[in-house]
Parts: C-alpha cells; sequence; structure tokens
C-alpha cells in the first residue's frame, strides 16, 4: 500500500469509527452535557483527569470550558488534574503514582462537583482510583473510554455517566474522545447560554 493510500484509510476508518460510534453515544453524552452544566450552574467544577494523549485531552477540555470554546461567555469553574508537576511527581515519589490524581480529588472535590475520568483502555489505575476518590467525596463522574470500559466500567454508580466509544483501536478511541469533548463543550455553551432545551 502507498504512502498515499495509507493516509486516504486512516481518513476512512476515522470517519466510518465516528458514524458507528453515533447511534450509541449520542444519548449518554446528552446525559453528561445535562449532568455537567447542572453541576457549573450550582457552582460546582469539573475535575478532568487521564494519562497520555488522555491527559492532553483533560487540559483541552478544561481549557476550553476555562477561557471559551467557540462563543463569548464567563469563565467555568474546570480544572485538569494534569498539569502541576510539582504536584504530580510528590504524590507519585512519596506514595504511589497510582495516587496522583486522587489526591488531588480528595483536597479539591466537592460534593456535586463532577470529575472527568479519562481512559482509552478503561484500566489506568491512577484513573480508576481517581473514581473512588470522587466516590467518598460526592463527587460524580463522567468516564470517557473505549472498547468495553475496561474495570472502570463495573466502578460507575447510579449517579455516574459512561461515555463508552464501541471501537477496538487506540487511535480510533482518541479521535472519538475529542470529538466528545468538543460536543460535551458545545453542549454546555448551549445549554448555559440558552440557546437549547
Amino acid at each position: 500500500m502507498s504512502l498515499a493510500n495509507r493516509i486516504q484509510q486512516q481518513f476512512k476508518d476515522s470517519a466510518a469509527t465516528k458514524l458507528a460510534a453515533l447511534d450509541e453515544m449520542a444519548a449518554p453524552i446528552e446525559a453528561a452535557v445535562r449532568h455537567m452544566a447542572a453541576s457549573l450552574k450550582a457552582e460546582g467544577k469539573i475535575m478532568a483527569c487521564g494519562n497520555g494523549g488522555s491527559a492532553a485531552d483533560s487540559q483541552h477540555f478544561a481549557a476550553e470550558l476555562l477561557n471559551r470554546f467557540e462563543k463569548e461567555r464567563p469563565p467555568l469553574a474546570a480544572i485538569a488534574l494534569t498539569t502541576d508537576t510539582s504536584t504530580l511527581t510528590s504524590i507519585a515519589n512519596d506514595y504511589r503514582y497510582e495516587d496522583v490524581f486522587a489526591k488531588q480529588i480528595q483536597a479539591l472535590g466537592r460534593a456535586g462537583d463532577v470529575l472527568l475520568a479519562i481512559s482509552t483502555s478503561g484500566n489506568s489505575p491512577n484513573v480508576i482510583e481517581a473514581i473512588h476518590a470522587a466516590h467518598a467525596r460526592g463527587v460524580s463522574v463522567v468516564a470517557l473510554s473505549g472498547r468495553k470500559g475496561g474495570k472502570i466500567a463495573a466502578l460507575l454508580g447510579p449517579d455516574d455517566i459512561h461515555l463508552c466509544v464501541p471501537a477496538e483501536r487506540t487511535a480510533r478511541i482518541q479521535e472519538i474522545h475529542l470529538l466528545t469533548i468538543h460536543c460535551l463543550c458545545d453542549g454546555i455553551d448551549a445549554l448555559l447560554l440558552g440557546e437549547t432545551q
């Protein structure tokens, strides 16, 4: 296969995976939008965490809320738990890497807040610990995963929402994670700005 054909195939595979995920993910994404917007309206905040590309997605999501997405509006309370290297490295050094998000949630999380927990596999140990810490603090969870949700799927309670990409390939899951984040940001803005019911 030529390089040009490989590139074309990547585009085709990405588009096909997104369209295949639409029916399965639209309703839970809407539920997550409404849940997050309600938390923000009640002066809660959204914390986000993940590893690697999912850490970048956490930061992207928090930046879109804290600054702006596509429309002018007041800043929204969001924080990526992946950005403070002094905090992350001190926790990893003094305790365990599995605790790098959980300890931040123990300190910052309040009942009514939301945790956006991102894990492509659904098996990231530090994201799993973050979910445990969130539940202990009365923080609900929106889990963004792939495949069949991994270990995270079994941890979610009735107040949580699972956004699970029905795909196996990591690159395709991550592409849909980014699209989902944009859907969340757009939907939150639409609700808060009174553009939809």
